[in-house]
């Protein structure tokens, strides 16, 4: 990408040495380091969004190939994408349907329990009424 050889390296290392110092190169290279992570994570996480945007995108227009068909005598491709499709929206449903599942149990178990008292807030006149004696 930037083309720099060996010899270019060992004459960057040695300016840094004399224009930081002993002292101040190893904070500086450890800077150098942490925002070339920070780079390379940010790159790499905007281009995964964009390859499922694309992904995305991919699928729609395969779904609008599909309703044009009205769902009959698809390609093996177009098959697949409406699968994937049916098992994404199987799937978001699945979380919702569990929650409801656990509260509808936890309504069942909990009918006979009875409900926790909840005490009168302290008031200040009380506070003083119980510090006298």
């Amino acid at each position: 990408m930037f083309d720099i050889g060996f010899w270019e390296l060992i004459v960057i290392a040695v300016v840094a040495l004399v224009v930081l110092g002993p002292e101040r190169l190893p904070e500086a290279v450890r800077t150098l380091a942490k925002w070339v992570k920070l780079v390379r994570n940010t790159a790499n996480a905007v281009k995964m969004e964009l390859s499922e945007e694309l992904r995305i995108q991919e699928l729609h227009n395969d779904l609008k190939k599909a309703e044009k068909l009205n769902m009959q005598n698809l390609s093996p491709d177009l098959q697949a994408s409406i699968e994937e499709l049916k098992a994404a929206a199987a799937s978001v449903n699945r979380p919702y349907a569990k929650d409801e599942a656990i509260t509808s149990t936890e309504a069942q178990v909990g009918d006979g329990a009875p409900e926790p008292s909840i005490a009168p807030p302290v008031t200040e006149q009380k506070k003083q009424e119980e510090v006298k004696p």
